[in-house]
């Protein structure tokens, strides 16, 4: 290698070989002496080795900082990769996760898409019996009877002594497996006589006939319902001599004064639209076969005056409803259409509280345009004891208040288990069977001691009940880490995971439910109705509503019949003065058959 390839422009060495270049040159005269000619070639020589030593200094210093530069290079290079082979890495990983998310969307889509068709077209039951037919009711009934069931039992006439109002305060009893249940013995019966013609009650021998016996068959029959008109005439009295004002006979009180719907009237629409679901234009058409065409405008103001008039019942079931020791809570969707500040297609609710005593069970509807926190707390003010929910996060804010005791629903854990058994693959057991096989034992110990005496239900409830409840936690710490959070599965063990501590409380007594059926129990008539009427107009429509709701079906909850106790109420509480005389219509407080039907003067 020459020195030129060792030269870098402007380096120590480039410097060197310009002080060496200046060595290389002898002057243009040379002296003559030979001493001084020596002297010369030595100092020349000295220099000329001085600066080679500079040049190969100058040379091994440029080597050493370009071996520096090349090994910081390559360091630089290694990290460089390393670098890259890390963001390989994550990008790879990134990848991962997103294929992860990608199938367990999927998965999650197929399981909702599942779950949506098994809504739709399978059966509503949990139970995991074979789906029934929905439009065939009449063929599903008649494959499974006899030709003996043509005819319908009805109760021999030598117990019909008692009155049907009697008969409806007792709970039917089960009749036997293919036979209907007997009717009830009070029906009114309407006799027709058919006689053999006169002509045939000549005997061959000559001998007229005489009556020796009857054969009596009974048919069932409906009369229509009666629309009429009642003429209130109040006679008016004066003084012959025109000398006094005259004297009118008053009017009984009127539950609606300004209207002329009669309280049996009010009592029947009522009914209808509470009781058998029926939309008020429905109804309308109804009267208008019966040539009494009432406008459905008129019949939803109706609707709305009688919620007002009955208000102060509701109050009264509330104060009893606060009173007892455990209530059941539930809520469900509800449109109105015209909430101030809100478009008409907003989601509002309605509440149900379930609860009081066993002999005054009180049902209560409420409505409020939000399901925030608050609407629980404010309705619930002043209560104490026991409070079933299902999971909604809007009851967390009333179990921090003092005195109450929040119990989580296992039927709506149960039922995110079977949602999750549905989307399984068919013919295959999962995980999810585990689950709802577990949560079956809690329901078999329960009814096993639904008859047996409090003692006997607290302690079997203390020994298999809390056992039961511990291989349902073991097996749910277990199966956690094993499934995918936003899974059919996954979404059912969370759920269960974060109400464990207020689905084991129900094992604290012996009275505590293990479920929030009663309240959904409830609230199903109000569900079923909605689906016929859809929604309520006014805010006012809605609060009407949910008291006219809340007393029929507290009716029906104390074996009460709701269209004869309105009827009652309706002719009674007009004239009612205290809150006593309120107080004595009751549901609980007007038993059959005090309440049967009371004929007009």
């Amino acid at each position: 290698m020459s020195f030129d390839a060792l030269k870098t422009p402007n380096s120590p060495l480039e410097k060197a070989f310009e002080e060496a270049s200046k060595t290389f040159s002898l002057p243009s005269v040379l002296p003559h002496d030979i001493g001084a000619l020596q002297v010369l070639l030595l100092a020349h020589q000295n220099a000329h080795l001085t600066a080679m030593h500079q040049i190969v200094q100058a040379a091994h210093q440029e080597v050493q900082t370009a071996h520096q530069e090349a090994h910081a290079a390559h360091q630089i290079a290694q990290q460089q990769i390393q670098t890259a082979h890390q963001e390989m890495a994550a990008l790879h990983a990134e990848m991962q996760t997103v294929r992860d998310e990608a199938h367990a969307y999927i998965i999650r889509m197929l399981e909702q898409a599942t779950l949506a068709r098994q809504r739709m077209f399978g059966a509503s039951s949990e139970q995991s019996s074979a789906q029934s037919r929905l439009f065939d009711e009449a063929e599903v009934l008649a494959l499974a009877s006899t030709d003996a069931q043509d005819t319908a039992p009805i109760a021999p006439e030598d117990t019909q002594g008692t009155s049907a109002a009697a008969d409806a305060t007792k709970p039917a009893s089960n009749a036997a497996r293919g036979k209907r249940a007997p009717l009830a013995a009070g029906l009114p019966r309407v006799e027709v006589l058919h006689d053999v013609p006169e002509a045939d009650r000549t005997c061959p021998c000559g001998t007229p006939m005489v009556l020796i016996g009857q054969d009596i068959s009974e048919q069932l029959d409906i009369v229509p319902m009666q629309v009429r008109v009642i003429r209130n005439i109040r006679n008016r009295y004066g003084c012959p001599g025109s000398k006094h004002a005259p004297v009118t006979a008053p009017l009984p009180p009127q539950p609606l004064p300004k209207s002329n719907a009669s309280a049996d009237f009010l009592a029947m629409l009522y009914t209808v639209k509470f009781v058998d679901g029926m939309p008020l234009t429905r109804f309308g058409r109804v009267l208008e076969r019966h040539n009494a065409p009432v406008p459905s405008q008129t019949l939803a103001r109706w609707v709305i005056a009688g919620g007002k008039l009955l208000q102060p019942l509701h109050n009264l079931m509330r104060d009893i409803l606060l009173d007892c020791s455990l209530i059941y809570m539930d809520e469900t969707v509800v449109q109105v259409l015209k909430e101030p500040g809100r478009i008409p297609t907003s989601n509002s609710y309605m509440w149900v509280q379930v609860g009081g005593s066993p002999d005054k069970p009180v049902v209560l509807f409420d409505y409020d345009p939000s399901r925030g926190g608050q609407v629980p707390t404010r309705l619930l003010e002043g209560f104490k004891g026991y409070l079933m929910t299902d999971g909604y996060g809007g009851y967390n804010e009333i179990a921090k208040t003092t005195g109450i005791e929040r119990l989580a629903c296992w039927a709506h854990v149960r039922r995110r288990f079977v949602d999750a058994v549905r989307v399984q693959p068919k013919g295959k057991r999962g995980k999810a069977d585990e689950a709802v096989a577990l949560i079956g034992k809690l329901y078999r110990i329960e009814r096993e001691c639904k008859d047996a005496s409090p003692e006997d239900r607290h302690a079997a409830r203390q020994s298999q009940s809390v056992k039961a409840l511990a291989d349902i936690h073991s097996w749910m710490i277990k199966t956690l880490p094993l499934v995918t959070p936003k899974s059919a599965l996954g979404t059912a063990l969370a759920y269960m995971q974060n109400l464990w501590p207020l689905l084991t409380r129900y094992t604290e007594r012996h009275d505590l439910p293990v479920d929030n059926n009663r309240a959904e129990n409830s609230i199903r008539p109000f569900v079923i109705g909605r689906r016929s009427w859809l929604f309520s107009d006014t805010p006012a429509g809605a609060h009407s509503s949910a008291v006219i709701y809340s007393l029929v079906e507290t009716c029906k909850a104390n074996g009460v019949e709701p269209y004869a106790w309105l009827r009652r109420v309706l002719r009674e509480l007009p004239a009612a003065k205290t809150v006593e005389d309120v107080e004595a219509l009751l549901p609980w407080n007007l038993r059959l058959p005090e309440i049967s039907p009371i004929s007009l003067p």
